[in-house]
């Protein structure tokens, strides 16, 4: 095992960090072209019913003005909790993307929340050069200071919430997989076939 391999590991053993990319050590471009099988994070599904938050302080908004919960109701918001140096993230991303692309025209919004786990995560160019690397047209709201993070009392990289047409938050979701799920959601919410 190579010097870079045991830090990397010790600092995924002993800080907790799971799938962050360190800067110095490994980063996302090093990743091979298709994702290496690992165990990933995940939680159960919860159904809920309470109102969702609106997005509070947000520093930048990309692929949209400024966004307000309030303005999207009538429409069904799936909130994405994500940042580009989680590899959990990215895994997300395409299926995330997916549902954009299905489901978009028939009144679902998608909003990524990009919270940063870490100083580096920070600046709006890196953030910018994510969405283009994973072609994310659907509106990112930029957290650097996690206000909209601590208003959903988020707690896992990535997460995701669906709000239905009346605001309320009814499914949610931490970590990788539930696509189908997530799917059927949404699309019972828009009276479509999935």
């Amino acid at each position: 095992m190579t010097l870079r391999m045991l830090t990397v590991s010790a600092l995924v053993a002993g800080l907790g960090l799971g799938g962050a990319v360190i800067p110095g050590l490994c980063s996302e471009a090093d990743a091979p072209a298709r994702p290496v099988p690992t165990a990933p994070i995940r939680m159960a599904a919860a159904t809920t019913s309470q109102t969702a938050p609106d997005f509070v302080g947000i520093n930048n908004w990309f692929n949209s003005q400024p966004l307000k919960l309030a303005d999207l109701r009538g429409k069904v918001v799936l909130v994405d909790f994500w940042t580009y140096g989680c590899v959990n993230c990215v895994n997300t991303l395409p299926y995330v993307t997916a549902l954009y692309a299905k489901y978009k025209d028939r009144g679902l919004v998608v909003v990524g929340v990009h919270t940063p786990e870490f100083p580096f995560e920070h600046s709006a160019s890196n953030v910018q050069a994510a969405l283009k690397r994973h072609g994310i047209t659907y509106p990112v709201a930029q957290d650097n200071n996690s206000q909209t993070w601590n208003a959903y009392r988020n707690q896992y990289w990535p997460a995701q919430y669906i709000i239905d047409q009346n605001g309320k938050i009814v499914f949610q979701h931490d970590g990788e997989g539930q696509y189908g799920e997530i799917d059927r959601t949404i699309a019972k919410l828009l009276n479509v076939n999935s």
